[in-house]
């Protein structure tokens, strides 16, 4: 590897959006930073398996489904 060129790798502190933390290794901040995260796997309702809205604006879906609702898996 070429010396200089690779960015540090080191711990720092992550909290969670309900307080819970934990240390990883990182490229990211300068050595013992906290990052505290907006978002994470507790609250993001990917992973909750929240309910989102879809709005048609301009009835761009309808439009969209109207146009590929042929294709699909028989």
């Amino acid at each position: 590897m070429k010396p200089e060129i690779h960015p540090q790798y080191h711990t720092v502190k992550v909290v969670m959006t309900d307080g819970s933390e934990f240390e990883t290794r990182t490229t990211w901040g300068q050595s013992g930073d906290t990052l505290r995260l907006d978002i994470d796997p507790k609250s993001h309702p990917a992973w909750t398996g929240g309910s989102q809205q879809l709005l048609d604006r301009g009835g761009r879906v309808s439009r969209f489904q109207k146009k590929f609702s042929g294709l699909g898996l028989k």
